[in-house]
């Protein structure tokens, strides 16, 4: 299914990778950005993929779903 406004994600995307990106790091978390619009990083010895302008997170040590704050929860509780 496509995006119903694209020009809202152009405008709001690199805002929000930005940002994910930035509370990542604060965590001691090395990021990698790639295709523009998606965050990887390593989380218990396996990758979690991070996509901020739909709030996707998914991966082998966390438990999928959406939203940043929810993201930061898990890998900062475990």
């Amino acid at each position: 299914m496509a995006r119903l406004d694209i020009e809202r994600q152009h405008r709001l995307e690199p805002e929000r990778v930005a940002y994910a990106k930035k509370k990542l790091a604060a965590l001691g978390f090395t990021v990698t950005e790639h295709n523009g619009n998606e965050l990887r990083f390593q989380h218990k010895g396996h990758e979690v993929k991070f996509y901020p302008y739909s709030g996707w997170a998914t991966g082998a040590t966390i438990q999928d779903g959406r939203g940043l704050r929810h993201l930061l929860d898990q890998i900062n509780s475990k």
